[in-house]
């Protein structure tokens, strides 16, 4: 018998199949009332399971129940992209690195300048100032988080 955060899991994934545009819409204590476990469950099979690498952005608000907002981009349909995410950013990346896979993208027009801008002055030092450390993992999460919103 499947353990239950593969059930949730199945269950999300089942969701996603049928939604049209590939995003749904969630109830965080309605799902673990659905499912009979604490809400907490529903972060960690989000968190597990649903990840950048494997091409969802999760955007999440918490209080009152908690709604969270699953995205599914196809990223093992875009190789480039699938390769750039898992290989070229990888669990952390250094800003340097980052700017140049930024202006990158830049340069073969997949983003705009200002777009670029933009996701530069997201992952710049200054910005992640309050993050004391694993910065460059932190950066590598914001830039991937960031391309798959791109992508969709």
């Amino acid at each position: 018998m499947p353990g239950i955060s593969n059930i949730i899991e199945n269950f999300i994934k089942e969701m996603l199949e049928e939604a049209e545009d590939g995003i749904i819409e969630l109830g965080r204590n309605e799902l673990a009332e659905q499912f009979g476990c604490a809400p907490s469950q529903i972060n960690y099979v989000l968190t597990t399971r649903f990840t950048p690498y494997k091409g969802y952005y999760i955007e999440s608000r918490r209080g009152g129940g908690g709604y969270i907002k699953i995205v599914k981009v196809g990223i093992e349909e875009d190789e480039a992209m699938e390769d750039l995410i898992i290989n070229a950013i990888g669990d952390s990346i250094t800003k340097n690195k980052a700017y140049h896979i930024i202006e990158g993208l830049v340069e073969e027009e997949i983003i705009s300048l200002r777009e670029g801008y933009m996701m530069k002055a997201a992952i710049e030092d200054n910005a992640l100032r309050n993050a004391t450390k694993n910065k460059n993992k932190l950066r590598a999460d914001i830039l991937k988080n960031m391309l798959l919103i791109v992508m969709r």
